[in-house]
């Protein structure tokens, strides 16, 4: 277990940096325009507006939407369908024959089917149908006329080799499933580079208001030594060169403004752009955020191997990764089954039924064509006949089909294979990369608190060394130059301390972003996000 721990100094750093935060954030900051809206936020406001408004995030956002309707879309191979059909005809023809004893032959014909058909989770499809006719025609020596028929069929067929099995036929829905959760974790990780983004251009901001604030001190304290110079070569007690020197110092330093507040100005573009805040009817767009936090300076213990685990078992682009291979898996071992042979099972088992109305002839005998009376009848008889299962039949086949395509579908198993494999190598690689940059992660935490440290007593170092350069100063004992050189040290030893102090909280965001653990320390949930945007 590796800790970092407070030095005694973190107090007195803590007390310089809010210090420096009260005395002239705000105003080191450029004025800004009319047309321009300038906001004080924290960074954890600032978060959550970049979540909220950022034109990356909203474009990722939609992602999960698809796959969830892919998802939803796979599911309902499931849901039974209902098919249904009508056909009606009406037929005429000369009569060709003596027994028809008519001259114009008419049938009128009326066909109705309906079917249920629902897919078996083992591969297999079931058929329930109900067919249906009317007929009736003009011909001579008909018994029933018109006549009614129903069929109930009920019909299951199931492949009993290639396409067999309940993994294989949910293959479908479960790469859905697994894309969705590809897409969810995929915004998870525009999610935390965003996050790491607005951290990065928060501190950024940071460090270039502070950076400016400095050089308009280290300015100041110029401009008051040529000052004092200006006045002694008046007198006659220092030589005029010491003059030339304070000038060119000042012409530097401010020189050195410009610099910083041109960084201040990128920054705030880079952290506003980010944010994407909408603008309000009336109101002045964003364009300048002035930061009201300040940087941490706090001891967090470190243990490699526990963070190696955290990051294999967060990692957004691990966890695709792992997605992606179950995805190729299935598809090897559906390819892998397409090769066998195609063996079906089909059974059918239906009952028909016929009704109408019933014609009488004389002696019962059609051949007289002596019509004596009818007996009315409907559809409903051939209906009864059929749900009653009245009359019973039966038929059970096998059949089996060897594919001439064989040669080329193994091509394509093969396929399948070798990315399979590749997919493989490609999950050891990133376990491999994710090791790495949690190890450099870990290790530039550790050092770049170790600079604040370091820094800090440079720092304190250099604000002695000045005073004491002061002293001597007003008794003659060293020269205004040697004062210009330990105040431009002491610029500079600021300047440090303050980039080690910003580098270690963005080296602390890094490894959350390694880690993947950024949302949840933040207390971010992506179902929240996605919602939100739905709902817009």
């Amino acid at each position: 277990m590796k800790t970092i721990r407070r030095g005694t100094h973190a107090g007195p750093l803590r007390r310089w940096i809010a210090a420096c935060f009260a005395a002239g954030l705000i105003s080191a900051a450029p004025a800004a325009s009319p047309q321009e809206q300038t906001a004080a936020m924290s960074l954890e406001a600032c978060i959550l507006e970049a979540l909220r408004n950022n034109l990356g995030v909203a474009i990722e956002v939609i992602t999960p939407r698809l796959s969830a309707l892919s998802f939803e879309f796979a599911k309902e191979k499931y849901i039974p369908s209902l098919s249904v059909g009508l056909t009606e005809s009406n037929t005429s023809s000369a009569s060709f024959s003596w027994i028809e004893a008519a001259a114009l032959v008419t049938s009128d014909d009326q066909t109705y089917s309906a079917q249920l058909s629902e897919f078996v989770p083992l591969g297999g499809r079931f058929y329930a149908t109900l067919s249906s006719y009317k007929s009736e025609s003009n011909r001579s020596y008909l018994t029933i006329n018109p006549r009614y028929g129903s069929t109930l069929t009920f019909t299951y067929w199931q492949p009993l080799l290639r396409n067999f099995g309940l993994g294989l036929n949910r293959r479908d829905i479960v790469i859905a499933r697994n894309n969705l959760d590809i897409s969810e974790v995929n915004f998870r990780a525009v999610l935390q580079n965003t996050i790491y983004s607005v951290e990065q251009a928060y501190w950024n901001l940071v460090y270039a208001v502070e950076n400016l604030k400095v050089r308009r001190q280290s300015l100041a304290l110029a401009k008051d030594l040529l000052a004092k110079n200006t006045r002694e070569a008046e007198v006659g007690t220092i030589a005029p060169i010491e003059v030339l020197n304070a000038e060119a110092e000042v012409a530097t330093r401010e020189a050195d403004i410009l610099q910083a507040e041109s960084q201040v100005a990128s920054t705030q573009d880079s952290l506003a752009t980010i944010l994407n805040l909408p603008r309000r009817e009336g109101q002045p767009r964003l364009a300048r955020v002035i930061p009201t936090d300040q940087p941490a300076f706090e001891a967090r213990p470190l243990d490699f191997d526990a963070s190696l685990q955290t990051a294999m078992e967060n990692r957004s682009d691990l966890q695709a990764t792992r997605l992606d291979l179950q995805n190729k898996e299935l598809t090897y071992r559906y390819l892998r089954n397409q090769l066998l042979p195609d063996l079906s099972l089909n059974a059918s088992y239906w009952s028909p039924g016929v009704s109408g109305t019933q014609i009488l002839y004389q002696d019962d005998d059609p051949l007289t064509n002596v019509i004596i009376g009818t007996i009315p009848g409907g559809a409903s008889g051939s209906l009864n006949d059929a749900f009653r299962l009245r009359y019973r039949n039966w038929s059970i086949s096998l059949s089996l089909s060897i594919p001439i395509n064989y040669y080329l579908s193994r091509s394509h198993f093969a396929q399948i294979q070798i990315s399979r494999d590749q997919a493989l190598l490609r999950l050891q690689y990133l376990e491999q990369q994710v090791y790495l940059e949690i190890r450099n992660a870990v290790r530039d935490v550790e050092t770049n608190f170790k600079r604040v440290q370091a820094y800090k007593l440079a720092r304190e170092l250099a604000e002695r060394r000045l005073q004491a350069e002061e002293k001597k100063l007003k008794v003659g004992l060293t020269t205004n130059y040697l004062v210009l050189l330990n105040q431009r040290d002491l610029d500079s030893a600021k300047t440090n301390e303050l980039k080690a102090l910003i580098d270690y909280n963005l080296s602390l965001s890094s490894l959350e972003r390694s880690l993947g653990t950024s949302l949840r320390t933040k207390g971010i949930r992506i179902g929240d996000i996605i919602n939100r945007d739905q709902d817009r």
